[in-house]
């Protein structure tokens, strides 16, 4: 069984970020967030004009894109990086049209592992590539991360959950774009939480979209999420770093102490994801030098959401 993405006690924390923004930094970035214990790093090979995306992350994508950063620029980074990490895991984010358009699922997928991702969330597949690509990332044991609204329907809600066994289900905490707060906060989607969890016991949900402090941090744990999704807050980070001249990795590191402590989550039903009495392990060690179906018809957006 591949080590869990997430603890099983403190809320988890997953941070957004578009590779390439800056160049060359993504190793000093990911060693800082590793040594920070954060926990995933949904790592966005950048794409022009999200439609979900606000200002903050559209102008990190056009900073990325402008530098030159490709699927394959950043599975070579990835591959030199995550041999280094002892805690921090990758989910990779790659646009269909923009970066998978021309490529094979299979031999895609299998690369996409073999640099040291974790899981893939494919945006804004078509629907008449889903199998094609759900068949290759489980011929490959690549998991997929799949993606929900509070609005979607029963069905969907529980084919999200199915759908994400080994990665996660986020949880968009609202429709939107990213960097925006939901309507009634976090806490109000415990009844969603609960559905995908009863759904899928196993799957750890992510909530995303607004989480910005530790106030939101606690809302979202006690809405009985596994992880919070932080987005647009540490991209504006990095880019309030490059606009003053500051180092773009004291200023994530200095955000992210600002969020400590992590709350715990209340227990989740039927205990623990694992069977008790057992404990996972990553064997890597650091060196001295970094939906239903695997698309989605927008970055956060399941179809029939």
């Amino acid at each position: 069984m591949p080590e869990p993405l997430f603890p099983h006690d403190d809320l988890g924390l997953a941070l957004f970020l578009n590779a390439g923004d800056p160049a060359g930094r993504l190793t000093d970035l990911a060693l800082m967030l590793d040594d920070q214990r954060v926990d995933v790093l949904e790592l966005a090979v950048p794409f022009p004009n999200s439609p979900t995306d606000g200002p903050v992350i559209r102008r990190s994508a056009t900073r990325a894109l402008q530098a030159g950063t490709t699927l394959d620029t950043v599975l070579a980074e990835l591959a030199d990086l995550t041999p280094r990490l002892t805690h921090l895991k990758v989910a990779l984010l790659a646009d269909w049209s923009h970066s998978l358009r021309h490529r094979d699922p299979t031999a895609t997928a299998t690369a996409i592992r073999d640099a040291g991702a974790r899981a893939l969330l494919v945006h804004a597949l078509p629907p008449r590539l889903r199998p094609a690509w759900q068949h290759a990332l489980h011929h490959t044991g690549l998991p997929q991360v799949t993606t929900c609204y509070p609005a979607s329907t029963p069905e969907v809600l529980t084919a999200a959950a199915h759908g994400a066994t080994d990665a996660y289900v986020y949880l968009v905490a609202h429709y939107g774009r990213s960097g925006t707060t939901p309507e009634g906060g976090h806490r109000a989607l415990a009844d969603t939480v609960t559905a995908l969890r009863t759904a899928a016991p196993a799957t750890p949900v992510a909530v995303g979209f607004g989480v910005k402090t530790a106030a939101d941090l606690a809302a979202v744990a006690a809405a009985g999420a596994d992880a919070a999704i932080i987005g647009s807050a540490a991209v504006a980070r990095v880019e309030h770093a490059l606009s003053e001249h500051l180092d773009p990795v004291d200023e994530l590191r200095a955000y992210l102490t600002d969020l400590r402590p992590r709350p715990a989550r209340p227990e989740r039903p039927g205990g623990p994801r694992t069977t008790p009495g057992t404990t996972t392990t990553r064997t890597t060690t650091r060196t001295t030098p970094g939906t239903t179906t695997p698309g989605t018809t927008t970055r956060e957006e399941q179809p029939a959401c």
